[in-house]
């Protein structure tokens, strides 16, 4: 099992939207895991403009979990700099052709 599969988000997901059982313990662990995750990020990019200061792999690989906040059923409307962070990168040609890949 690879980590990207016990990432909170990917964990949220599976047991939100895709498990045949809905265990209520396990989205709600997951979803404040989540959440919590967001909240970190949101502080880092409180004083940068990406999360490691300049664009980079981290803030490849962290976009799609953050950036499909609404189909996780989450909003990141109390997180404004992670929000804005995911408009900002929203804008780049690359990322874009790279969340068109299905």
């Amino acid at each position: 099992m690879s980590n990207l599969s016990r990432f909170p988000p990917t964990q949220l997901n599976h047991f939100k939207k895709f498990a045949k059982e809905k265990i209520p313990y396990a989205i709600e662990r997951y979803e404040k895991e989540t959440l919590r995750l967001y909240s970190v990020l949101d502080k880092q990019l409180s004083n940068n403009e990406y999360i490691c200061g300049e664009y980079s792999i981290a803030d490849i690989a962290t976009y799609p979990w953050v950036a499909t906040s609404e189909f996780q059923g989450l909003t990141l409307d109390n997180h404004p700099h992670l929000k804005h962070w995911v408009e900002r990168l929203e804008q780049r040609p690359a990322v874009q052709r790279g969340m068109n890949v299905p």
